[in-house]
């Protein structure tokens, strides 16, 4: 399943000494943009750490201030003298120490919290060599081909996407191997799009591994994004997913028209298939999915899922009749409307998943179980050696996706076994 990450890095601020108002700064390179929602605002941060916050424009004059050299009471003074704003300069050089925003004071290097983390990805990628990708000529290019294709289903629907589709041969763990195969090369360049887009804008991005719920998924960090405007950030956000139509959509019309053996139509169908249901799981925007993060950006909302979850619950306990206080109570108009928008879209996703699994998932599911056992007993039987390790290989596709599973949620939870021995252990000494 592949997802994307936005997310932030911070340094604790326990850590951080107050500084002398004679301190001088040295500002690591900071990206600086105003905010998309509040013209009053502006966004601060630094790319490598994918740190950002808004800060009110009187903040941006002083950390600019700063950049130049100035102490903290001179910035101090000349905010007042300039601009008559009134601005505690100390307690903002403590902030943006915190944030690791500041390289050293008087001189002194600080700890850099982005020496700690890893890399990004391909960094020999440079944004010319994407930029083409955010041009209006690859989306003339992108609406043509999905233009096509809706064309063609609409003339011939047998070509839309059926679980028949998954087994393109009688060999069930060959085709489970294959359509593997091909949903992980797929899932691979959905990530690279948002590795790509990204770095068009001039920001880091890194690939790996996380666990959503029950799924394993390869996700890409963006964080870094947020130095660009919001536009870009759909791009971003999308690039994954607008992959995938042009792959579904390209499949549909070599079958149609290309005049293909029958085994490549069988193989182009299956991964149309494979790729649509990728598709599907972007809809579970109760995880943190692509269009979650599209979501997160239209309803201008950065605690969304945490606020939407909350007043879930909250409807949960309503409904069995228990008393609940309502969590957007006290949000403004458009921050509960938000939550609201989005507990209808976590339902919505909710739907979207079940009838994909009984559209798709259980369908395929009946058909590969037949399958399987008719291969392993007619094997036995007749000693086909194929069909017996055509249903071994079922076990081990399926049983190496579930171990890779278990490992990165293993890792990703371990404090949560690590508690759950704590306690066994209390458990056992005070009886």
């Amino acid at each position: 399943m592949p997802d994307l990450r936005v997310g932030v890095t911070t340094v604790d601020p326990q850590s951080v000494l107050p500084v002398s108002v004679d301190a001088v700064l040295t500002m690591h390179r900071l990206a600086i943009r105003g905010s998309d929602d509040d013209p009053e605002l502006a966004v601060v941060g630094r790319s490598e750490l994918g740190e950002f916050v808004e800060v009110p424009s009187e903040a941006v004059d002083a950390i600019r201030l700063l950049d130049t050299g100035l102490s903290l009471a001179e910035v101090e003074r000349r905010l007042l003298d300039e601009h008559a704003v009134e601005l505690d300069v100390a307690e903002l050089a403590e902030i943006l120490i915190s944030l690791g925003f500041v390289a050293a004071v008087d001189g002194r290097p600080l700890p850099d919290p982005a020496a700690e983390l890893p890399g990004s990805h391909l960094p020999w990628l440079r944004p010319g060599h994407v930029r083409w990708l955010v041009r209006w000529p690859v989306l003339a290019v992108w609406m043509v081909v999905l233009g096509a294709a809706a064309a063609t289903w609409w003339q011939r629907p047998d070509l839309l996407m059926s679980p028949t589709d998954f087994f393109w041969t009688s060999y069930v763990g060959l085709a489970v191997l294959v359509n593997t195969a091909m949903f992980s090369v797929n899932v691979s360049i959905h990530e690279l799009m948002h590795l790509a887009t990204a770095r068009a804008y001039g920001a880091r991005s890194r690939i790996g591994f996380s666990t959503r719920l029950h799924h394993l998924v390869v996700q890409t960090d963006v964080t870094s994004v947020w130095a660009a405007p919001r536009g870009a950030r759909y791009r971003v956000y999308l690039a994954g997913l607008c992959w995938d139509s042009f792959v579904i959509a390209s499949s549909t019309l070599l079958i149609a028209y290309a005049g293909l053996p029958a085994l490549a139509d069988g193989l182009l169908a299956a991964l149309a298939l494979v790729v649509l249901l990728s598709m599907l799981l972007q809809v579970r925007v109760y995880m943190r999915t692509d269009l979650y993060y599209v979501l997160m950006e239209w309803l201008r909302s950065r605690s969304l899922m945490e606020d939407g979850w909350a007043y879930v619950r909250h409807l949960g306990r309503r409904i069995r009749r228990r008393p609940s206080e309502d969590p957007t109570a006290g949000f403004a108009t458009r921050e509960r409307r938000a939550v609201r928008v989005y507990a209808v879209a976590m339902a919505t996703g909710v739907v979207v998943a079940l009838a994909t699994f009984a559209a798709f998932g259980l369908p395929i599911l009946i058909e590969g179980v037949i399958l399987a056992l008719d291969n392993l007993t007619s094997g036995l039987r007749e000693g086909n050696v194929l069909g017996v390790l055509d249903s071994t290989a079922i076990i081990l596709v399926e049983g190496g996706i579930m171990a890779a599973f278990l490992v990165v949620f293993y890792r990703e939870h371990r404090h949560w076994f690590r508690l759950g021995r704590k306690r066994r252990l209390a458990a056992i000494e005070s009886g």
